[in-house]
């Protein structure tokens, strides 16, 4: 097999992977809402959004810039100095996650009762805290094999973990609820699955390790060059991730505050378990369910970003503008579809997967927001990809200063939706920046004079969704309520899904000319339809 067939093979695998480990994830909420009342959804929600912003902060960024480090050195045949670079990373993971899990541990009984104001939430915290001990050594060993070219091992130690975790997490939510504990300890328990799946993820990554040290003893690879000072190691490493640490925050500090203000803001207006019960639906619910339409839209996008980092290397600017036109535009056509129709079948999604009907509009107005989110996931991604790390993590900065202050300005006007409505005006305003901040670099153009049949086309198919939907909650009187409510998500998918691909053609907003720069998922689908367009508008190209 090629290096290029490897690489490739590799990267399929690694999106896989994470594809997985999204829809692994999202999955666990559902039976989990099913057993636990609004205090243990609560409880599980806080605890969870905490693990991930501290995750977030010991991993994010370093592993890729380890990566790049290995392989950089193994490139210039300098294999001792790239283990020492590993064995710096090593070192640094041990001690990050050893302060972690204290940290988390010992800080999680505070941050319940007088941050979050949950207090049942501590347990779960705390029980989450022992895998922070695993996780940051776990992403600086995917980030070494990434950088010897062994991209599979990541991908497969990632879908073991998240399988463990899951299986692992329900399993043990539902030995304690059929032993008679109260949802404090449920929510605990589903919570510790997370340090089995670590400890799956590591054993994993150990056997690889192994594998991969015979294998260098035969070739007779040096070992570690110990001569090389571990100070200059580590000032070139966080002097490249750092930046992009902060720039990856947005979306679980977004859910960290979240889980953290709702209930100090929304007590006072509706009353503490009012204030609860919100948050149980947001933490559960709404962002599982808001979780799904980034899934394809970055996997789509982000697949462009090495040409784009290609090209700006190369200061080929056409090829960068079309890259980044390309990248925005597939980012926004493929996410608006989905959340369409999310959003117009919100009441029989929220009664087809969880326990009651409540919530349905919080599930609604939290998933329409993703939009923003994709757009701003894009254009960061495009921004690292042309070496702007510092100029998104200042972005990001900002808008989570906007998402604090408009929370607390909104929250008692409209409630959790004020809460919900900050986080969406969060991503706008990074999105904007962003957008700004690459236009500065490389002229673009995402649509154009078609962005009024894109918006007629998206209004078109949410309405139609929504009569659609309306409809089809009819047949709860006809059948049980859970079929009617999985006939009627499917009905509502297949029409917004038609209605704005025919729109898209109808409308101009998609051209023939432009399929052959899609990716070939998406020519495939565009192309048989394109003979709906009407002649001026193909002629026009």
């Amino acid at each position: 097999m090629s290096k290029k067939d490897t690489f490739i093979r590799g990267t399929i695998i690694l999106a896989a992977a994470a594809l997985v480990a999204r829809v692994l994830g999202l999955a666990q909420r559902i039976p989990l809402e099913h057993m636990l009342n609004d205090i243990g959804d609560a409880s599980f929600t806080i605890a969870n959004n905490v693990y991930l912003m501290l995750l977030a902060l010991a991993t994010a960024g370093i592993p890729s810039t380890l990566s790049k480090m290995v392989s950089e050195r193994y490139a210039l045949n300098r294999p001792a100095e790239a283990k020492r670079v590993y064995q710096a990373a090593l070192f640094f993971s041990a001690g990050a996650g050893v302060v972690m899990t204290l940290l988390l541990y010992f800080v999680a009984p505070y941050y319940a009762t007088y941050v979050a104001e949950v207090p049942e939430s501590a347990a779960a915290i705390q029980a989450l805290a022992p895998a922070l001990l695993l996780f940051p050594t776990i992403a600086m060993m995917r980030g070494y094999f990434q950088g010897r070219n062994f991209m599979t091992v990541g991908g497969v130690s990632q879908i073991v973990e998240q399988i463990a975790r899951v299986v692992t997490g329900i399993g043990l939510a539902y030995i304690l609820v059929r032993l008679g504990y109260d949802d404090t300890w449920v929510a605990a328990g589903a919570s510790f699955g997370g340090v089995l799946g670590s400890i799956a993820a590591f054993g994993v990554m150990i056997f690889f390790a192994i594998k991969l040290r015979r294998q260098d003893r035969k070739q007779n690879l040096p070992g570690a060059d110990r001569s090389i000072p571990l100070g200059g190691i580590y000032k070139a490493i966080f002097t490249l991730s750092i930046p992009i640490v902060l720039s990856s925050l947005a979306v679980p500090a977004i859910n960290f505050i979240d889980g953290s203000i709702v209930k100090p803001l929304l007590t006072g207006e509706i009353g503490a378990e009012e204030a609860t019960a919100a948050l149980a639906v947001l933490g559960t619910r709404a962002q599982s369910i808001a979780g799904i339409p980034p899934i394809l839209a970055i996997a789509l996008s982000q697949s462009l970003i090495p040409i784009i980092s290609a090209a700006y290397a190369r200061k080929d600017q056409d090829h960068l503008q079309r890259q980044v036109t390309l990248a925005l535009k597939i980012s926004i056509l493929t996410g608006m579809p989905i959340v369409l129709a999310l959003v117009a079948a919100s009441y029989s999604v929220n009664g087809l997967l969880f326990s009651s009907l409540n919530g349905s509009g919080i599930i609604a107005m939290l998933t329409f927001g993703t939009i923003f989110q994709i757009t701003m996931m894009t254009s960061g991604s495009i921004l690292l990809g042309i070496g702007k790390a510092k100029v998104s993590m200042v972005h990001v900065m900002i808008g989570i200063v906007i998402k604090l202050g408009a929370s607390a300005l909104l929250a008692p006007l409209f409630g959790i939706y004020g809460i919900i409505g900050a986080t969406s005006l969060c991503f706008l305003v990074i999105t904007v920046l962003n957008l700004r901040a690459i236009k500065a670099i490389v002229p673009f153009s995402i649509l154009g004079s078609r962005w009024t049949g894109f918006i007629i086309t998206a209004l078109a198919a949410l309405g139609i969704g929504y009569g659609v939907n309306q409809l089809g909650i009819q047949m709860v009187d006809l059948m049980p309520a859970r079929l009617a409510f999985f006939i009627t998500c499917l009905l509502v998918g297949a029409v917004v899904v038609i209605i704005y691909l025919v729109l898209l053609i109808m409308l101009g907003v998609l051209r023939q000319s432009e399929l052959s720069s899609y990716p070939r998922l998406l020519q495939k689908l565009f192309r048989p339809l394109m003979r709906l367009q009407p002649s001026r508008l193909r002629e026009r190209g």
